[in-house]
């Protein structure tokens, strides 16, 4: 009997194996692998977005680093106020290489951040809209709060993949030639803050980023796809032919959405860098200035860092630099999103879902 017993234990597991291998092949054989074309489409969709966020940085570098010279700047020892004296004072004490300081490092932290942002967003608005479908049980359309949330997504993804890229290049940013230390480039600048500062220290600032880049990155999109979809129905002024949108157009609407956007999460950025240069021992003779008298840089966190900032230097402080941003922006997310369509267009690659 016993015997018995174990042949019969013996063939209920072995059956039971049998099953669940059955089981795990058809579950295999339902489930597809990303086909060739499919891994292309994702490869050209990349690549277009990180040739949109390079060509648009580049072209406005010179604003970009007068804008974060200008957030971190001594409030008693102000060298420049406004967007022409400042790129003059860059170009008299730096010269023409002065303009473009750490561009190599903001495009090796853009084009990757650029390509996770326009697939991520491209990827959400379609998870985003499916899961919208299926919940009201209709033929629903992406509606602007929806291109909101998906745009947001995006930003966060993109943001924290390419922090601690962002964080070094604020500093290679605002060091100047009478820096006490130099990082001598991006591995030097990630390594010396991670050795002398921690690991922690390459996501100083993150808190304010993320929640900066909610509202900015998810108004660009938002913005920028409700507009181009109002004017394509609507057709006003003959600025549609045959369905598409002129590039002047594409252009125009990348800016007022760039405009909305930045305006709205300005004063995040101003914090987020402001906190990226605490720990950094030399920051003080280039946020406090040259003189003798130099506080340390001490906040304890996002809110402490709002609250110092309007109580020592009021609460315009919050958007300083905001008039070269603004200059900056109104280019940059518009070329940004033109070159992204125009690259992908030219991949061959089908653009983003429909409406």
């Amino acid at each position: 009997m016993a015997s018995e017993d174990v042949k019969r234990t013996s063939d209920s597991a072995v059956s039971t194996i049998v099953n669940l291998a059955e089981e795990a092949k058809l579950a295999s054989e339902g489930v597809k692998a990303p086909t060739s074309h499919a891994l292309l489409s994702i490869a050209k969709s990349l690549v277009a977005g990180g040739v949109a966020g390079g060509v648009s940085r580049t072209a406005v570098a010179p604003l970009e680093r007068l804008k974060i010279l200008l957030q971190v700047q001594n409030p008693h020892s102000i060298k420049y106020n406004g967007t022409i004296q400042g790129l003059k004072y860059i170009w008299r004490t730096e010269g023409f290489r002065g303009l473009f300081k750490g561009n190599g490092t903001n495009c090796a932290r853009i084009v990757p951040n650029s390509a996770v942002k326009f697939f991520s967003y491209d990827e959400a608005s379609k998870g985003i809209l499916w899961f919208y479908r299926q919940q009201t049980g209709n033929d629903a359309q992406l509606t602007p709060l929806l291109r909101l949330g998906a745009g947001a997504c995006a930003g966060i993804i993109a943001m924290s993949a390419t922090y601690p890229m962002d964080m070094v290049r604020g500093r290679l940013t605002v060091q100047t030639d009478m820096s006490p230390q130099q990082y001598r480039g991006i591995y030097h600048a990630l390594t010396t803050v991670f050795r002398e500062e921690g690991p922690r220290a390459l996501y100083r600032g993150w808190l304010p980023s993320v929640i900066g880049v909610v509202p900015y990155v998810g108004l660009n999109f938002a913005v920028y796809e409700s507009l181009k979809d109002w004017l394509i129905k609507s057709r006003p002024f003959g600025l549609v032919q045959d369905s598409e949108l002129s590039v002047t157009t594409r252009l125009a609407c990348g800016a007022a959405a760039g405009t909305v956007g930045q305006t709205v999460a300005y004063p995040l950025d101003v914090i987020r860098r402001r906190m990226q240069m605490v720990g950094w021992k030399d920051a003080a003779s280039v946020v406090v200035g040259d003189g003798k008298n130099r506080a340390s840089l001490e906040y304890t966190g996002m809110v402490d860092a709002f609250r110092k900032t309007v109580r020592h230097e009021g609460f315009g402080a919050l958007y300083k630099g905001l008039v070269p941003n603004s200059v900056k922006v109104v280019p940059s997310i518009a070329i940004a999103f033109v070159t992204y369509e125009v690259v992908k267009d030219v991949l061959g690659v089908e653009m983003r879902i429909s409406d």
